[in-house]
């Protein structure tokens, strides 16, 4: 039976100070009687206000396109099926379905076959979309060199299935949908990343490879635009996403535990 005084001493507990430096969420809060000190209930109120704010952000379709036309890359913009915003948020089932105009415009393109079409979408968090698209895209798009890109389209009240009709359409192998992610009360303007092999309508998450919470308090472009360039070339090389492809674009970082002689 071991001492308790002969015990290796264990490292000092972090103080609720350090713990909340550590991470966005709510540690420690604290209570006034049986409720939550006036601070905290302050910064909850204000946060979910962000959060509500993020969804209903109007979706800067136009300024997106208008600045990839300035880079050199002319993008389509479509619509869903939903009317507004509050169609959005009642029926995600039109979300999923392009308007019968833009159908039309995709299909009167006679795309050529290619590997890669990407999507920007608005998604539950406009305001993510706005902050973090091009950004992210300015990183990807060196890393996606070689890789055949048909087209860059912006999409207005999408969910992440739109993407499905849009890569058909085109003749895309492979479809990379940016969209905004449902705001948290921490993460109000996240950034998540779909890639589906052979889009089709009907296809189920299962399909899917997702790369999410890009933003500042989570992965950097940089960090997203290495797992989103991973994942599409070896779904490409492999004809998979989903299930069937596991992100290992970690185990290039890892240092051999042998230097070569």
């Amino acid at each position: 039976m071991t001492d308790r005084h002969d015990m290796t001493p264990t490292s000092p507990q972090l103080s609720l100070t350090e713990l909340r430096a550590l991470t966005p969420a709510r540690v420690g809060l604290g209570r006034a009687g049986a409720s939550l000190t006036t601070q905290a209930l302050l910064d909850f109120t204000l946060d979910h206000a962000r959060a509500r704010d993020a969804v209903h952000a109007p979706f800067e379709a136009e300024a997106i396109a208008a600045v990839l036309a300035g880079q050199g890359t002319n993008a389509l913009i479509v619509t869903s099926q939903v009317a507004d915003r509050a169609d959005y948020l009642k029926r995600p089932d039109l979300g999923r379905r392009l308007s019968r105009e833009s159908r039309e415009l995709l299909e009167g393109r006679d795309s050529v076959a290619c590997d890669l079409v990407i999507v920007i979408a608005d998604g539950l968090s406009p305001a993510a979309v706005n902050a973090h698209a091009l950004g992210l895209l300015g990183t990807l798009m060196p890393k996606l060199a070689g890789v055949g890109i048909g087209a860059v389209v912006v999409a207005g009240g999408a969910r992440v299935a739109l993407g499905d009709e849009v890569g058909a359409l085109l003749r895309a192998r492979m479809t990379i949908m940016l969209i905004g992610e449902r705001p948290g009360l921490s993460a109000p303007q996240s950034l998540g990343a779909y890639l589906t092999f052979a889009p089709q309508p009907g296809l189920t998450d299962a399909a899917r490879n997702c790369v999410s919470n890009i933003q500042a308090a989570g992965l950097s472009f940089e960090e997203a635009a290495s797992k989103i360039a991973w994942l599409a070339r070896e779904g490409l090389n492999r004809n998979m996403t989903g299930v069937a492809l596991k992100d290992e674009s970690g185990l290039q970082l890892v240092a051999p535990l042998v230097a070569p002689a």
